[in-house]
């Protein structure tokens, strides 16, 4: 009998953006994140919900929801989920994700419905409503959400609050990862997962075909190309989300600032970033040991060289840095001070993270110089760089990790289809163990062995394990709880009348004119020398000329005038009372003769 874990990505199939996976297991059906894409402006934003209910009747569906992080990828759709397709069930996610989501979801809010003239959205009350439904989670806690469902919280690094999920349901489970980092960094720890060994893991793969050259080397060409740019006047934009590689790269620019005595301003923008540095502060555990360690000391997150960004400051002349969101480029204060500056040779742009299709940091990326806008096109002068300072693990990390959960199966999302086809057959060589990478809509169906778990006593335990693959006994259920007993115990504890099936072979010796007692003779020698397997023991001869081992029994009678061989054994001996029939069988007359 086997039980198949269902999955099904509603986002983020062979893509990024709109993460959402729903797994079925053991009856139960989870679902891992709540997305929006950041690439489209229309209803492909969302996942297409309609696949497994229609708008009311998502409680009736979903048992738990569980979120990863805050980065809108991952929770962007969540109130449209929870309003206006009605899912008031167990809703899983961390204490910083959860203070933290409502501030990008009401900014996202605020940019398609006031900036945009969206009509059909979620408003500010239903992310309140949302959020309210939200049980929170610790790093290392394992929460019951019902009889049946376990949630456990794994650090991912990646940002503040990430987590990594293992859900387990009776024997089954599932590791989904969300977006996570196994390599630590200036202000995180690096994510960690113990041997838990999943049926299934559910993995990010947006760098998949990237391992990553040395950090200290990207952040030293980091600092060249903004100190360069600086001296000779030009102005640096930093497209970046509000949390994570913002405070990261914050950091890095204050040390230097620090470090070099410059005085060139350093902006970041108001209100998002302010604020998400502040949970920063109040979520200080959730950082690595450095800061955590001199915090007491000094706060870093209290820049000194780093001040609020005003919207006049975008025309102001001279030299300056301004980290912006969002960091696609796809909207916002970024984009717009983008605009602003591309004009002119002496600036730069530079891309630090990853760049879902569609926006304009992919478009620039790939070379566009020209770019079509709301009014118009623009053409580029700035110079365009990209350094990689991205949270995402890249491929050895990926490995990293399947090799220390060490799972039955993988699944790739979150990652372009090409790129997740070269870490398939990377997984497959090395671990040995089936990967798949569903799109969007596709359903996979991984089978299941399903496993019985029962008690026993120590006696029947040194049984098994001398046993070795077969033991003999019965599964009874005690207390709502399955327990193994040997016959033995069986027979005791539960009031049973033992039977003993006995088995029996006869073999007519029609051409031999010997006495019986010499024909046992013969037969005690020549078993004697056949059966050499100390295992099953040898035979004895007993004072009435009868060949015993163990229940094994032989015999000989004169029967109408023949001579025949009778073998009897019980069930317990099956594998001397076969041996011993077979050669009967096969040798006959011979056996005796000889």
């Amino acid at each position: 009998m086997t039980s198949d874990i269902k999955i099904v990505p509603l986002g983020a199939g062979q893509d990024v953006g709109r993460s959402c996976v729903l797994v079925s297991i053991s009856g139960k059906n989870i679902m891992f994140d709540c997305g929006m894409h950041m690439g489209y402006q229309d209803e492909r934003r969302f996942p297409d919900f309609s696949y497994i209910c229609q708008p009311g009747g998502a409680t009736d569906v979903i048992d738990c929801l569980i979120i990863s992080h805050f980065h809108l990828d991952h929770c962007g759709s969540l109130p449209y989920f929870t309003e206006k397709f009605g899912y008031n069930g167990p809703l899983i996610m961390t204490a910083p994700t959860r203070a933290i989501a409502p501030i990008l979801l009401e900014d996202y809010r605020k940019i398609t419905v006031d900036r945009y003239g969206e009509t059909d959205f979620f408003t500010t009350t239903q992310i309140k409503q949302c959020i309210k439904k939200v049980r929170t989670i610790r790093v290392h806690e394992t929460i019951q959400v019902d009889k049946d469902i376990s949630v456990k919280c794994y650090y991912a690094g990646h940002v503040l609050g990430a987590g990594m999920f293992l859900v387990k349901v009776g024997n089954q489970s599932v590791l989904y990862t969300g977006d996570y980092n196994m390599t630590p960094d200036r202000h995180l720890g690096c994510a960690w997962v113990d041997r838990c060994s999943p049926t299934v893991l559910i993995s990010e793969s947006t760098y998949a075909t990237t391992i990553r050259d040395s950090k200290r080397c990207r952040e030293r060409d980091f600092l060249k190309k903004v100190y360069n740019v600086v001296e000779a006047g030009g102005k640096v934009l930093i497209p970046v989300f509000a949390l994570g590689r913002a405070q990261e790269l914050c950091i890095l620019i204050e040390e230097f600032w620090d470090r070099m005595n410059l005085k060139v301003p350093v902006y970041f923008c108001h209100g998002l970033t302010e604020k998400a540095t502040n949970y920063y502060k109040l979520f200080i555990t959730w950082t690595n040991e450095k800061i955590k360690s001199t915090f007491v000391n000094r706060n870093m997150f209290d820049f000194k060289h780093i001040s609020v960004f005003d919207r006049s400051y975008m025309n102001n002349p001279g030299p300056m840095v301004v980290f912006a969101t969002p960091g696609m480029l796809h909207s916002g204060m970024s984009l717009n001070i983008f605009k602003a500056w591309c004009h002119d040779a002496k600036n730069m742009v530079i891309m630090p993270g990853y760049c879902v299709a569609g926006t304009m940091g992919h478009k620039l990326l790939n070379g566009s110089r020209k770019i079509e806008t709301d009014k118009g096109s623009i053409t580029v002068n700035m110079a365009v760089e990209y350094l990689s300072f991205s949270a995402h693990a890249d491929a050895k990390g990926i490995m990293q990790l399947i090799k220390n959960c060490q799972p039955k199966n993988v699944v790739l999302v979150h990652g372009e289809e090409r790129k997740m086809s070269f870490l398939i057959e990377k997984i497959t060589d090395q671990f040995q163990i089936p990967c798949f990478k569903p799109a969007n809509g596709e359903q996979i169906n991984i089978p299941c062995q399903p496993q019985v778990s029962a008690s026993m006593s120590k006696e029947t335990f040194k049984s098994v394990r001398s046993a070795g693959n077969q033991f003999d006994g019965m599964l009874v259920q005690k207390n709502n709880q399955l327990v193994l007993l040997s016959r033995e115990e069986a027979v005791q504890q539960l009031g049973l009348k033992p039977h003993t099936l006995n088995l029996n072979y006869k073999l007519c010796l029609t051409g031999l004119n010997l006495e019986c007692s010499v024909i046992m003779e013969r037969l005690h020698t020549q078993l004697s020398s056949i059966i050499t397997d100390q295992k099953l023991g040898t035979f004895k001869r007993q004072h009435d000329g009868t060949l015993h081992l163990n229940s094994v029994h032989i015999t000989c009678r004169t029967e109408g005038g023949r001579s025949v061989v009778h073998v009897s054994w019980n069930v317990e001996d099956e594998p001397i009372g076969k041996a011993v029939s077979e050669i009967l069988e096969e040798c006959g007359e011979d056996l005796i003769t000889n």
